[in-house]
């Protein structure tokens, strides 16, 4: 049952690891008019709500403002999505920092399970490493047009995913080499 939120997670990254390779500005476009377009609604929601609450309530909620600037974002979103198109590549080097994290969290998950002496260890060592080197290459960013760096997090988003479904099937192989560990050592 522990392994549903991580197998959801897998999933996640794949489709969204397709649907940017398809066709990664067009999908990035689509995902901020769409996002716009929800702050639109919440906005109108919130205007609507502070109107009809009591004026005393309404003041201590600021519901007004909150949907004046659900507003202001939400039209941001659909008449600026170029805006934010040409900006992605600095959140692409965020999501590059976390992908190098990972790959060193998995490098202290393989050694640990080479000084365990568990089998098949090198599987997640070349998730790790494979996580190393596409978070460096991402971070280093050789890319000068923005949809070929969004394709590029595809394919890392993919290799991630599959890396990341090896290391849910053998977490149990580790789980029971530390557990025989354990009851030895007891």
């Amino acid at each position: 049952m522990k392994n549903n939120g991580k197998i959801l997670l897998i999933v996640c990254e794949i489709a969204l690891g397709i649907l940017l390779f398809i066709d990664p500005l067009g999908f990035t476009g689509a995902v901020i008019k769409i996002a716009g377009a929800l702050m639109l609604v919440s906005a109108v929601f919130a205007a609507v709500r502070y109107f009809r609450e009591d004026p005393f309530e309404a003041h201590i909620e600021q519901g007004l403002a909150k949907a004046l600037i659900l507003l202001a974002a939400g039209l941001f979103c659909l008449i600026k999505t170029d805006w934010f198109l040409s900006t992605f590549p600095i959140f692409t080097m965020i999501y590059g920092v976390a992908i190098l994290l990972t790959g060193i969290v998995r490098i202290q998950w393989t050694v640990d399970m080479i000084r365990v002496k568990a089998g098949r260890w090198y599987i997640p060592g070349i998730g790790a490493l494979l996580a190393v080197i596409l978070s460096l290459i991402i971070i280093l960013n050789p890319f000068s047009a923005t949809e070929v760096l969004w394709r590029f997090v595809a394919i890392t988003l993919l290799v991630e995913a599959a890396a990341d479904i090896a290391i849910v099937i053998f977490a149990r192989m580790v789980e029971k080499e530390l557990n025989k560990e354990v009851d030895y050592k007891e």
